[in-house]
Order: structure tokens, then C-alpha cells, then sequence
């Protein structure tokens, strides 16, 4: 609304403004914008396909198919993140994601806190990365399921999945159903001491007042 009030008082109201000019503008704007929606669905696409091919790749083995974890998904982006200018030389293999035992291409404290999951619900979760130059969908795919990382998929205790990239890197983490793999939010502080306590503030300020 506030967008189309400017353009009308720009177009209407300053008769200095050239309204080819405006209105080139304008369609400037709206090509920018619709480049960035096509590159925002590419994206969305091409990890939509890898779990395609990855869900493909664990029917024709009679497993379930993985379901999208908001958590491990924001888990692989942030550390797709952190591999983003990183050479492919530097890969280093899945990861476990215990508390004493962490992915050393992250800063794992920090995606943790970022993504605000609960450490003691990703020990039995796996990160698994990827370096693929120019991620080519298929080299992708076969990245996971024809290396060592098609044992990981190829295992029924993995039921949900996160996947993020970036430049040449894409990275897989996996779930499960166990409270120490559900990769959860963390709990919400326990405000029930301080509710008391304020409550009690009142009271006594109520006394002290006379009006208690």
C-alpha cells in the first residue's frame, strides 16, 4: 500500500520527474524482483531433488522415506555456511553431533545456538557433507548414495533429514525418531519463580499502600 502511494505521488504529484524514467525504474525493480523469486525456487528445486533422489535411493531398499526437519535444515544451511569458501581438499567426512564430540569445519556452539536446538537431541543425528563443484544435481546425488554416506542413508534408525548449500557445497544432516536424534527445539526458561516472586512484589506493595 505504501509502495503504491509513493509511485502515485511520484508519478502525479512532481510534474518534474520524468515519468518514463519513473516507469522504467519501476520495471527495473520488478525484473530484479522476479529474478530473485526464479533463484529462490532454483534453489528450493535442487534440494527438493536431492531429497527425491535420496527418498528414490532408500524405497528401492524398502526403507521409509526421510521427512524435512526444520532444525537439521537450519543446521545445514549454517554449516553449508561455513564450508562456503572452503576447498573441496578440506572435506572432512560425516560427523557425529554429541556434546564432547563436533563437526571441526563449524563453529558447532554457535550453529547450535542459532538454530535453537537442544544439544542433548542431536547425538544420535549425523552431519553428512558434500563438495561437488557447481553441485551438477546428479554428481550430487551419486555423492551420497554411491560412497561411504549410502550406508548412513541405507539405515532404517534415519527418519528425517535437513539439507542446505552453498557454492560447490551441500550438506546432508539426518535424523531420527530417538529423543537423543530429534534434533528439538530448546525448552523454554521456567518462569514460575519469577511470576511468585512478582506477585508477591504487588502484594506487599499493596500492603505498604493501604489498600490491601
Amino acid at each position: 500500500m505504501l509502495f503504491e502511494i509513493i509511485s502515485v505521488e511520484l508519478l502525479f504529484c512532481h510534474p518534474s520527474i520524468e515519468k518514463k524514467k519513473f516507469l522504467k525504474g519501476i520495471a527495473q525493480w520488478f525484473k530484479e524482483a522476479c529474478t530473485y523469486i526464479r533463484l529462490v525456487r532454483k534453489f528450493a528445486d535442487e534440494e527438493d531433488n536431492l531429497l527425491q533422489g535420496i527418498n528414490s535411493f532408500r524405497q528401492s531398499r524398502n526403507l521409509i522415506a526421510l521427512s524435512k526437519n526444520d532444525n537439521a535444515e537450519c543446521m545445514a544451511d549454517e554449516i553449508a555456511e561455513a564450508l562456503e569458501d572452503k576447498a573441496c581438499s578440506t572435506m572432512a567426512g560425516p560427523s557425529t553431533t554429541t556434546s564432547t564430540t563436533q563437526p571441526r569445519y563449524a563453529n558447532y556452539p554457535d550453529v547450535v545456538k542459532k538454530c535453537n536446538i537442544d544439544i542433548n537431541t542431536t547425538a544420535d543425528g549425523v552431519i553428512l557433507p558434500a563438495c561437488v563443484p557447481k553441485r551438477v544435481p546428479t554428481l550430487v546425488l551419486t555423492n551420497y548414495t554411491q560412497s561411504s554416506y549410502a550406508a548412513y542413508l541405507n539405515n532404517s534408525r534415519y527418519t528425517g533429514v535437513g539439507i542446505g548449500k552453498e557454492n560447490n557445497w551441500v550438506v546432508v544432516v539426518l535424523t531420527t525418531d530417538t529423543p537423543s536424534g530429534t534434533f528439538s527445539n530448546m525448552a523454554a526458561p521456567r518462569l514460575g519463580p519469577v511470576v511468585r516472586m512478582s506477585q508477591g512484589v504487588v502484594v506487599l506493595m499493596a500492603v505498604w499502600f493501604g489498600i490491601w
